[in-house]
């Protein structure tokens, strides 16, 4: 099978799906954020706040050590596909999976949160989602739209792409 890696937005239901699938494969679940966390002792918002290189360098590593282990299906932090290494090392061992969603959705679904250390205000969303929205497209085997569907649709639909 090789790993399902899930990528996309902050707010597009990697982490959920992620959980619900990994239990319905009967494999692992891993969360790339919190291999970070693991790795460097820091939190993702105090991490950030010393510098973004040092979470991407820190994210870097996350996943080089991620795609050694045993099939699995990750959840990969919003900005993993920015770094080319991510993508060839998650290629290389599984298939990416976009889980995308219009900003209006990703708005509603991160309203109220305070742990995303880009997102600082309601317009941040659009922004980061129209500037990574080519290299998500670029980076993925297969595209789910989560805009107009329950977790239970969207596990359905990413495990009839990776059936394929």
């Amino acid at each position: 099978m090789g790993h399902i890696w899930l990528i996309g937005m902050m707010g597009s239901g990697k982490t959920t799906v992620g959980h619900k699938l990994a239990d319905g494969l009967g494999v692992p679940f891993i969360d790339s954020d919190d291999e970070v966390v693991a790795a460097t002792g820091w939190n993702i918002e105090d991490l950030f706040s010393e510098s973004e290189a040092a979470f991407r360098s820190a994210e870097i590593d996350a996943i080089a050590r991620i795609a050694t282990m045993d099939d699995s299906v990750v959840a990969t932090g919003g900005g993993a596909v920015l770094d080319p290494a991510n993508v060839a090392a998650m290629r290389s061992t599984g298939t990416t999976v976009l889980l995308e969603a219009d900003v209006q959705t990703l708005s509603a679904r991160l309203s109220g949160t305070d742990d995303r250390p880009l997102l600082t205000d309601s317009g941040d969303i659009a922004t980061i989602s129209a500037d990574r929205a080519s290299v998500y497209t670029a980076s993925a085997d297969r595209i789910v739209d989560t805009t107009n569907m329950d977790i239970e649709e969207v596990v359905e639909e990413v495990s009839r792409c990776v059936a394929m």
